[in-house]
C-alpha cells in the first residue's frame, strides 16, 4: 500500500497541502502485491553452482487510475525491471500484478511503452511510423493513417508528417514514438527514461508537452527516471525506490499547482522542499549510486 510521507517544518506544510487528485477519487488501476523478481547469476571460474540476483524484493504499490507516478532510484533499484513487469514482458518470480483487478499474463494494447530510445523504422515517415502497429494488427490503412495524424497533432508535429527520422531532431524522434504509442489509446502508458537523451532545454519543453497530453487524455502513467528535478515536477506521486535489492521505500505526495502551463513550476517553494525530501530520502541509505544529475541540481539550490 502506498504511503504518503511527512516532515517537519515549513516541508510539511508545502508537502501537506489538499491537491486535485485525491487517490480516495479514484480506482484503483494497478496493484502490485508483494513483487519479488529475481534473475539467476552465471557461475565464476571454478564454481559449478550459480547464485541469484534479487532485483525487485517485495513491493508492494497501488496506483489509481488517471495518475501520473514517477519512479525514482539509483541505478540498481530495478526500475526497469518494474516496468517490464507492468508492461507483461517478464513475469515475477513470486507475488502478483493486477490490472483493473486482472493478473497481467502478457502483454496488451491496454499499456503502451515509451523506452529511451526511438525505435523508429527508417524507411517510413512520422505518419506512418505511428501509423504501422494498427495497419500490422488489421486495420484498414486510411483509418489507422487518420487515426495517427490524429495523435501526431496531439505532439505537436503536424506539419512534420511526411519527415522520415533521418529529418527529425531527437525531441521530434521522441514524440513520434509516443504518439506511436498513444495511438492505441492505452489505458496506461508506462515510460522508461524517454527524455534521458536530450538536451536540458528539449526535455523540459517535452516534460511540459508530456503533462498536457497527460491532461488531455486521462492516461495511467507511469513515468521512470534518474532525475530527482524531473520525477518531481511531472509525478503526482514520487514512488522512492531503494538498491541491491530494489524495495519501495516510500512515496511522496506532490502538491503542485500545473494547471498554467507558462508558469515556472520549479520556482514553487512546494517544488523546492518536494525535490529536496525525495533527495534526502535517497541519500539517506548512504547509497553513491544515486545520479550525479540529482546531486548536482540539488547542489546548485542550497
Amino acid at each position: 500500500m502506498s504511503t504518503t510521507t511527512t516532515t517537519t517544518g515549513a516541508a510539511t506544510d508545502l508537502l501537506a497541502r489538499p491537491t486535485s487528485f485525491s487517490t480516495a477519487q479514484r480506482p484503483v488501476k494497478i496493484r502490485l502485491d508483494r513483487v519479488t523478481q529475481t534473475f539467476p547469476v552465471r557461475p565464476e571460474a571454478g564454481h559449478r553452482h550459480g547464485t541469484t540476483l534479487t532485483a525487485l524484493q517485495d513491493v508492494t504499490l497501488e496506483i489509481h487510475d488517471g495518475e501520473f507516478l514517477a519512479l525514482v532510484g539509483p541505478s540498481g533499484s530495478g526500475k526497469s525491471t518494474l516496468l517490464d513487469l507492468l508492461g507483461g514482458l517478464t513475469a515475477p518470480t513470486s507475488g502478483r500484478i493486477l490490472i483493473d483487478g486482472n493478473p497481467v499474463s502478457g502483454t496488451g494494447h491496454d499499456r503502451g511503452i515509451v523506452f529511451q530510445q526511438y525505435a523508429l523504422l527508417p524507411w517510413k515517415t512520422a505518419l506512418d511510423n505511428i501509423a504501422f502497429g494498427l495497419t500490422s494488427t488489421g486495420a484498414p490503412r486510411r483509418e489507422a493513417r487518420e487515426r495517427a495524424r490524429t495523435y501526431l497533432d496531439l505532439v505537436g508535429l503536424s506539419g512534420f508528417a511526411d519527415r522520415y527520422p533521418h529529418e527529425l531532431s531527437g525531441g521530434m524522434k521522441q514524440r513520434v514514438a509516443i504518439a506511436r504509442s498513444l495511438v492505441y489509446e492505452p489505458d496506461i502508458l508506462l515510460m522508461d527514461e524517454p527524455f534521458g537523451a536530450l538536451d536540458a532545454q528539449t526535455r523540459e519543453r517535452l516534460q511540459a508537452e508530456l503533462l498536457g497530453i497527460w491532461q488531455h487524455t486521462g492516461t495511467t502513467v507511469v513515468f521512470i527516471t534518474h532525475s530527482i528535478e524531473e520525477a518531481v515536477f511531472l509525478g503526482q506521486r514520487v514512488a522512492v525506490l531503494d538498491t541491491r535489492p530494489g524495495r519501495l521505500k516510500t512515496v511522496v505526495r506532490v502538491d503542485l499547482d500545473r494547471s498554467d502551463p507558462t508558469a515556472d513550476i520549479r520556482s514553487d517553494p512546494a517544488f523546492v522542499a518536494a525535490r529536496h525530501h525525495v533527495w534526502e530520502l535517497l541519500h539517506s541509505s548512504g547509497s553513491a549510486a544515486v545520479d550525479q544529475e540529482s546531486h548536482r541540481t540539488e547542489g546548485s539550490t542550497r
